[in-house]
């Protein structure tokens, strides 16, 4: 049932942490993979580490129509799409700036919902398809100085929802993924700007400790999977206890 055998997935912020592990973990499973990303170097560095054959990456700014345009006219249909690219912005509210506003949604909101836009109208889903959305969970719960993440990533849960919904009929489904801390690059620096607090220390609010990308990709190959062929519009919260109370 967790088989992606010759399933054809796209991954966005493949190129490190989270989407990295996704790529490499549905590879394993025997998925036919596409990755995206700024970065061509990284991205070719993960290309050469996924298993299998027929995989592919492509270099382009997802927060660019044009560029998002001219990769879709390439493509053939996908099985499975994991929509992970996003950026993390630590500001107090009072030094919010309509930049700051604009870069983070261009980035973490507006990207993901053009892409899928344009997947969906070009008809490049596949029947009984899966779409999986990473948000986090500052989402759910209020964490200081994340006001544009949190409201980007919420307004993320808001969108899986309805595009579950407009989409049912196909068959396709759609959900989204809340982690807490997963200690990758981005997070790890992160951290360490937005507080004064060790690593270690923040670590105790996490009854399982802090997770690491290969749980949030278990879970992503579990939604990409016809094991979650009933599941639409869940936002799974992946926390290691932390909401627990």
């Amino acid at each position: 049932m967790f088989n992606l055998q010759d399933k054809r997935i796209l991954i966005t912020g493949g190129s490190s942490g989270i989407g990295r592990q996704i790529a490499i973990h549905a590879a394993e499973n025997g998925a036919i993979v596409t990755i995206l990303g700024r970065d061509k170097k990284r991205l070719s560095d993960v290309f050469t580490e996924l298993a299998g054959k027929g995989h592919n990456f492509f270099a382009l700014n997802l927060t660019n129509e044009q560029e998002v345009t001219t990769f879709i006219k390439s493509q053939n249909t996908f099985d499975g799409v994991v929509f992970n690219a996003g950026i993390v912005e630590y500001s107090p509210v009072k030094f919010l700036t309509n930049e700051k506003i604009k870069t983070v949604f261009d980035i973490n909101f507006n990207s993901t919902v053009i892409l899928s836009q344009q997947l969906l109208k070009n008809k490049l889903i596949e029947k009984k398809g899966s779409l999986v959305f990473i948000s986090s969970i500052a989402s759910v719960i209020g964490i200081g100085g994340t006001a544009l993440y949190a409201a980007s990533k919420a307004a993320l849960n808001a969108y899986t929802k309805v595009i579950a919904t407009e989409t049912a009929a196909q068959g396709i489904r759609a959900n989204s993924i809340s982690p807490g801390i997963v200690i990758t690059p981005m997070t790890e620096q992160s951290i360490n700007v937005s507080t004064d607090r060790s690593m270690d220390d923040k670590e105790k609010e996490y009854p399982l400790g802090y997770g690491k990308p290969e749980d949030v990709s278990a879970l992503a190959v579990y939604l990409l999977s016809n094991a979650s062929k009933w599941m639409t519009g869940s936002n799974l919260i992946i926390d290691g206890g932390l909401t627990l109370t």
